[in-house]
């Protein structure tokens, strides 16, 4: 198992739990989030999921070895694994209940993408953040649905394009996490929320979510599949090829 799941009355909390890889996801991992959060969402007796990660990391994003496997694949192979990345996403997205993160430490790429999809994210001020696929050739493409419209086509472009890291503070101020806190007040704060978050009702909890996503829905359902089409693509173009290789050999990749 890459992930457990542990319950407090009606707050399930569903942990990372591959910190010797700052929780980086692999196939594994996806198919794991994914069936964690479509029980969960079913289950009548959790009411608030939150979400985060073992060890000194939130999550990494994509593990180096996934990816670098997914270059190899072909071009319909990638579209399915992609598309698997992109179902465990939604997942989360759309989940009924509400789903807090606790962020606890670094929060890169996709692991900012799993941020993204948390109704409410608090951090740690120590954690860090960063979309850094554009480094070794690739692209935010999946997440892009849900980070945009949480930060901004502004902040967005400037982030991706640059791959820069950023404190939990700027997290905060473009809106990608919801409050900022010293490590040693993570716990408490993440309780007080999701305890305040039940006593909102249930039925309305999930009505609120559904109208939000309607507001956008028409957009977003229609660049669900350019995003994995374009994500399938970038995995197996030079540049993937040559920033992961670079990356795993510890040299620069030519561009840079």
């Amino acid at each position: 198992m890459t992930l457990h799941i542990t319950h407090n009355g009606p707050i399930a909390t569903v942990t990372l739990d591959r910190p010797d890889v700052h929780n980086a996801f692999d196939a594994a991992m996806i198919a794991e989030i994914r069936a964690a959060f479509d029980a969960l969402a079913s289950d009548e007796h959790v009411r608030v999921i939150v979400l985060t990660g073992s060890g000194e990391s939130f999550c990494a994003g994509g593990d180096m070895r996934w990816m670098q496997n997914a270059v190899g694949l072909t071009f319909e192979e990638n579209i399915a694994d992609a598309g698997a990345l992109a179902d465990m996403f939604e997942a989360i997205w759309t989940c009924p209940k509400v789903v807090l993160g606790r962020i606890n430490g670094a929060a890169i790429g996709g692991g900012a993408g799993l941020a993204a999809c948390c109704d409410l994210a608090i951090a740690a001020d120590t954690a860090r953040f960063g979309f850094g696929e554009v480094k070794i050739g690739l692209a935010p493409a999946v997440i892009a649905q849900y980070v945009v419209p949480k930060i901004g086509v502004s902040q967005a472009r400037a982030l991706f394009v640059s791959g820069e890291r950023f404190s939990a503070e700027r997290a905060f101020e473009i809106g990608l996490i919801h409050g900022v806190v010293p490590p040693e007040e993570l716990d408490a704060t993440v309780l007080e929320i999701a305890q305040r978050c039940l006593t909102s009702a249930p039925d309305a909890i999930t009505t609120i979510k559904r109208v939000v996503d309607v507001v956008w829905e028409s957009e977003r359902l229609a660049t669900q599949r350019f995003v994995v089409e374009m994500l399938a693509r970038v995995r197996t173009g030079n540049e993937a090829r040559e920033g992961i290789a670079a990356f795993k050999a510890r040299r620069r990749p030519p561009w840079a």
